[in-house]
């Protein structure tokens, strides 16, 4: 709650402060006919203010139209009392209805201050520089407030998608082990039975079905551990929609490319893993509007490239560049750090493609350029 907003009353006391006439209606020298009505409008102005932020609905565009009533009622004291209607105009913005309803309401409260400054004998420039004033504050908390929606829309849909990944996630985990288990545990069970029927009539022949079980039950051990790993990990394409959503939420524009063949697990993880250390770095510390990202073969190696317009400059230790570090250089790639100061940070990554590589990992829907 905007406290500070409350210093806009002291325009209220400026006659006293600056000794001239705030009302035609007020004998020269008579300041208890300007301070009293003033403190008591004050005393009835905190409650709603505070009454305003609060409410919704119909309560808060009630409280936002006995604020400007209470300009109107000081008037005739306080030529100085444009500053509620001022504070009415202000909150008018935060109402929840169209913006005709808004500006309709706003130019009612101008007119029938206009009226009251005609039938008062106050010179009419006054309703110039309230409309002005007034508009001019509306106009800026309107934007204020529907940014401030389109954001809370993006931090909902960034959760919303990330909760479907990971529901599809776990529905593809699940066909996987099911098609994995289901076909090792029937194929156990086949040669433990065989094995059994084979105990006394064929030792030899029983220990080599026994044997195969235990080469049967360690291959399914291997393949259990790469589909934990996969679970585990994230793919680039999901970490690149993750992105979007994250710096788009920050007001961040985000182009991407990626053309990249089939990876290795171990590269798609470590890849991602570094994406999503570079943008959270990003959008963290650079204070940035812009920001690219690149990922494609280079030769023999795969690079990932993140780069933005941020403020740039030195390169503090930690932030996660220790650990994207070790992650690359465990696979043979290294990683490369640009920051000049007022330039923006370039991140590169890279790692080099074994030439015979292990089955791929899935691509999970790579975002094509």
């Amino acid at each position: 709650m905007p406290i500070y907003s409350l210093g806009y009353l002291l325009f209220l006391f400026l006659p006293v402060v600056f000794g001239f006439r705030a009302s035609i209606w007020i004998p020269d020298g008579g300041r208890d006919g300007l301070i009293w009505p003033t403190l008591l409008s004050i005393a009835l102005f905190l409650p709603l203010y505070f009454a305003t932020y609060r409410a919704t609905g119909a309560w808060r565009i009630a409280c936002t139209l006995a604020i400007a009533l209470l300009g109107f009622a000081l008037m005739p004291a306080n030529g100085f009392s444009n500053t509620y209607l001022i504070y009415a105009c202000s909150f008018s913005a935060a109402w929840q209805t169209g913006m005709p309803a808004k500006l309709l309401a706003i130019t009612a409260m101008l007119a029938l201050y206009g009226l009251e400054l005609h039938l008062l004998r106050y010179p009419m420039f006054i309703l110039g520089i309230t409309a002005v004033v007034g508009l001019s504050v509306f106009f800026g908390n309107h934007f204020y407030y529907r940014d401030k929606q389109k954001q809370a829309a993006l931090r909902l849909s960034h959760e919303e998608v990330k909760r479907l990944a990971a529901t599809a996630e776990r529905e593809r985990i699940g066909r996987d082990l099911h098609d994995l288990l289901g076909h090792t545990l029937s194929l156990i069970a086949l040669k433990s039975d065989l094995a059994g029927r084979l105990l006394e009539r064929d030792p030899a022949a029983a220990r080599h079905e026994v044997d195969e079980v235990s080469r049967v039950a360690r291959e399914a051990l291997s393949q259990v551990r790469r589909a934990v790993t996969g679970i585990r990990s994230a793919g680039i394409a999901a970490e690149l929609a993750s992105a979007r959503l994250l710096l788009e939420t920050d007001g961040i524009t985000l182009r991407h490319h990626a053309d990249l063949p089939p990876l290795p697990a171990a590269h798609e993880v470590a890849l991602a893993m570094c994406l999503r250390e570079a943008v959270t770095n990003l959008q963290r510390h650079a204070r940035a509007t812009q920001a690219q990202v690149l990922l494609e073969a280079d030769g023999t190696d795969v690079r990932l490239s993140v780069s933005d317009n941020g403020r740039g400059g030195d390169i503090v230790p930690g932030n996660g560049l220790d650990g994207m570090r070790e992650r690359l250089e465990a696979l043979g790639g290294e990683l490369r750090v640009e920051s000049r100061r007022g330039q923006g940070t370039r991140l590169e990554a890279r790692l080099p493609l074994p030439p015979d590589p292990v089955p791929p990992a899935p691509m999970h829907g790579t975002i094509a350029p």
